[in-house]
Parts: C-alpha cells; sequence; structure tokens
C-alpha cells in the first residue's frame, strides 16, 4: 500500500483545535482573573464539536462516523488483536479509536454545556461538581487515546500523529478523498474562534 490522503483538513484542523482549546480551558480552569480565556477555550471546543458532528455526517469518506463507528464489539476484537499484535490495519479511524473519538465528543459537549451554566451563574454547586467530573473523564479518555495512538503506531509500524499532521496514511489508490478541503477548515478554524467569543463576552 502506498501512502494517500485520508485525512482532510476539518478533521486534521479540527483535532489540534480541540487538543488545544481543551488544554487551555484545563489550564485556566482554578484562575479567577483567566474566567475569561477558560470561558472562550471551552466555547471554543464547544464550537469544533458541533462542526465535527455536522462533518461527521456531510464531510469526506473517512470523516463521515458511517465509515468507522462499529460499536463495541468490534472495538473488543481489534483491542484483543491489538494485544497479540495482529490487530487489522484500518485506513481511517480503528474501532477503538472510534470509542473514544465518539466518547470524547459527547463528554466536551456536556462539560461545555455545564460550563455555560457555571458562567451564567445556573444550576448551582452540583454542576460545578459535574463540570470539573466531566472534565476529568474527558481528559482521562483522551490520555487512553493519545495510548492507543502510540501503541497503533508501533503495531503497525505507522505514524499516526504524523498522519494527523499530513493527513498521509497507507492505504489503496481507491481509497483516498479526492481533496483536502482547506476552504472549509478555514470556516472551521473562524467558527471556533467566534463560538470562543460568544460564550466569553
Amino acid at each position: 500500500m502506498d501512502k494517500v490522503l485520508i485525512w482532510d483538513a476539518p478533521v486534521r484542523i479540527g483535532h489540534w483545535l480541540l487538543v488545544g482549546a481543551f488544554a487551555l480551558a484545563w489550564v485556566t480552569s482554578e484562575s479567577e482573573s483567566l474566567r475569561l480565556v477558560h470561558a472562550a477555550a471551552g466555547g471554543a471546543v464547544i464550537g469544533v464539536i458541533l462542526f465535527r458532528l455536522l462533518w461527521g455526517i456531510i464531510g469526506t469518506h473517512h470523516a463521515r462516523f458511517a465509515s468507522f463507528v462499529r460499536g463495541p464489539g468490534a472495538a473488543l476484537c481489534y483491542l484483543k488483536g491489538l494485544a497479540t499484535g495482529r490487530a487489522p490495519h484500518t485506513t481511517g479511524h480503528n474501532p477503538a479509536g472510534a470509542i473514544a473519538i465518539v466518547a470524547l465528543l459527547a463528554l466536551g459537549l456536556a462539560t461545555g454545556a455545564t460550563g455555560w451554566l457555571i458562567y451564567n451563574d445556573l444550576g448551582g454547586h452540583w454542576v460545578e461538581e459535574l463540570h470539573e467530573g466531566l472534565a476529568q473523564a474527558m481528559l482521562a479518555v483522551a490520555l487512553v487515546h493519545v495510548a492507543g495512538v502510540a501503541i497503533g503506531s508501533l503495531v503497525h509500524r505507522e505514524n499516526l500523529v504524523r498522519a494527523m499532521l499530513n493527513g498521509m496514511k497507507r492505504g489503496l489508490p481507491g481509497e483516498a478523498i479526492a481533496g483536502a478541503r482547506p476552504l472549509m477548515a478555514g470556516g472551521l478554524f473562524v467558527w471556533a474562534m467566534v463560538c470562543g467569543w460568544w460564550l466569553a463576552v
């Protein structure tokens, strides 16, 4: 198999925007003086996830949820194969990675929603506790995801981090997407910034 374009620009830009916005929200979470920065980062997280949900329906082939979400049984089978070094290579997201992606999107939306309630003084102390618990769960899933990426890179002898930077993975020519959609990626970036600004004001 040759290296072919698998990940479009919106998937890649969205991935790294989500990483950066969540990291910024995490490090500013305990600072009252950086409350606006924290809120803006949370708004960007929500914006990226909303875009990703839409792109998972109308985006390029490997970006669509229908192309990679397979359920717990397929994920468990893949993990067993990974443990023995015999997991099948997947051109797009593997079944275990798909579970992590769905969990991160759901947790990100829930964390952002509870953060919005707190920012607007709604819900009380229990919402603050829920917000912190959701954020910690999101971090835990993200760390498991990173570990999975590292293990998958070793087992398949393919740098998955680099693939999420340049969009190229091993695959058959017919599995490549037609283009990277850079204009949509630019629109995603602007949308994330607008969402961050909207939540912080």
